[in-house]
C-alpha cells in the first residue's frame, strides 16, 4: 500500500523497543565479525572457482554461479552496512573495508550509496523514497514475474545497469573528451583498479578464464535475480506505507536460501529499518528480543522467500499488461544511486 499525500510516518522510538542495555548490547561494533563476513564472502567466492578448476562440468559451473553471485550480494549487503558506519569502530577502517573488499570490486561505490540511502530510510515507502520504484510496481502477474526473472538470468538487467553506469560516469556528451575521461577516472577508476586486481590475481593462478565466467557472469545474472527478490522481500505488497512495523518485512530464511539468496542477516529488514545502526550481525538477536516484546503482533514477518514471491505475484493473468510498468509515485533517484552501483 502506497503513502498518500500528506501522510505522516508513525515513528516508534527505540526505547519504546529496548532497554537501555539491549540496545547499548546491539548498536556495540566488534573490530573483528565484520572481517570475517568479508573473509567469509571472499572464501566462498574464491572456493567456488577452486571447485570448477578441479571439476569442471556443468553442474559444478551452475552451482558455482549461484554461490558466487550470492556472495557478490553479500558484498552489497557488507557494503550497506559499511554505508552505515557498522564495519568497524575506525571510521577510516569501515570505509576502506568497505570501498575496497565489498563496493569497489562489483562495481559499486559506498559514498554515492550512501547518500541516497539514507534518504530510503528517512522516507520509506513515502512518495520521496528513492527506492520506491523497486517496490511499487508490485502485486504482478506471474507472467511479469517470469519476464523480470527471463532478463534478470539472462543478463539483460544486469547489463543495462551497467550500460547506465558508464554512460553516467562519462558525462555530458557536449563536454571536451578530456574532461569526460577525467569524469569517468573519478566515477569509476577504483573500481576498474580493484577489477584489474581481480583479473591479475586469477591470472597468476593459472584460471584467468575465471573473471569473465565466474566473476562477471554471475554479477550480470545470479546476482540481479536474488537482487531483485530481495527488494521484493523487503518492501513490495507490504501492508501501511506508514506504519514502520509494517512497511518493511523481515522473511525468515533457511539455510539454501541464506546460502544462495539472503546472505548476511539481509533477511531482517524490518529490524535494521526500526535500528539502521544495529550491525548485521546483531539482527537475529534483535528479532528475537522483538518476537517476545508487545510489538510482535504488528510486525510484518513472513516464513519464507516462497511465501513472499506468493504475495508479488497475486495479481491475475488477465490483469498481465506485457511493456506497461504499474508506477506509484517515488523520488528521483538521480546520479547517487546510478554511482552506487547497487
Amino acid at each position: 500500500m502506497s503513502a498518500t499525500a500528506g501522510s505522516a510516518i508513525r515513528r516508534i522510538g527505540a526505547r519504546e523497543l529496548l532497554t537501555e542495555a539491549e540496545l547499548s548490547s546491539l548498536r556495540e561494533k566488534s573490530e573483528w565479525k565484520g572481517i570475517a563476513l568479508i573473509a567469509h564472502a571472499w572464501v566462498v567466492i574464491l572456493g567456488s572457482i577452486a571447485l570448477v578448476a578441479v571439476a569442471p562440468n556443468p553442474l559444478t559451473y551452475v552451482l558455482a554461479v549461484a554461490l558466487i553471485g550470492s556472495r557478490q550480494l553479500g558484498l552489497a549487503i557488507l557494503m550497506h552496512d559499511g554505508a552505515h558506519g557498522s564495519l568497524s569502530r575506525s571510521a577510516a577502517r569501515n570505509l576502506a573495508l568497505s570501498q575496497w573488499l565489498c563496493a569497489f570490486p562489483i562495481f559499486a561505490d559506498t559514498l554515492a550509496y550512501r547518500r541516497y540511502h539514507l534518504s530510503h530510510h528517512a522516507h520509506t515507502q513515502q512518495d520521496d523514497d528513492p527506492d520506491l520504484v523497486l517496490s511499487a510496481p508490485f502485486p504482478i502477474t506471474k507472467a511479469s514475474y517470469r519476464r523480470k526473472f527471463w532478463r534478470d538470468i539472462t543478463g539483460q538487467t544486469g547489463f543495462q545497469q551497467r550500460k547506465a553506469q558508464v554512460l553516467n560516469a562519462l558525462g555530458d556528451p557536449s563536454r571536451p573528451l578530456v574532461q569526460r575521461l577525467r569524469h569517468f577516472g573519478q566515477k569509476l577508476g577504483p573500481q576498474l583498479a580493484a577489477n584489474a586486481v581481480l583479473l591479475a590475481g586469477f591470472s597468476m593462478a593459472g584460471v584467468w578464464w575465471a573473471y569473465p565466467l565466474l566473476w562477471l557472469v554471475p554479477l550480470l545474472t545470479w546476482m540481479m535475480v536474488i537482487t531483485r527478490i530481495r527488494n521484493i522481500a523487503e518492501h513490495a505488497v507490504v501492508l501501511d506505507a506508514d506504519d514502520p512495523l509494517r512497511n518493511t518485512r523481515t522473511t525468515r530464511a533457511s539455510l539454501i536460501e541464506r546460502a544462495f539468496i539472503a546472505p548476511y542477516f539481509v533477511n531482517y529488514h524490518l529490524e535494521h529499518h526500526l535500528l539502521m545502526y544495529v550491525p548485521c550481525y546483531n539482527l537475529p538477536k534483535l528479532h528475537a528480543i522483538l518476537m517476545r516484546g508487545r510489538y510482535a503482533s504488528s510486525m510484518e514477518v513472513q516464513p519464507g522467500y516462497r511465501e513472499v514471491l506468493r504475495l508479488a505475484t497475486a495479481l491475475a493473468d488477465t490483469e498481465d499488461r506485457p511493456g506497461i510498468q504499474r508506477m506509484r509515485g517515488g523520488a528521483r533517484t538521480g546520479e547517487d544511486r546510478v554511482s552506487a552501483g547497487f
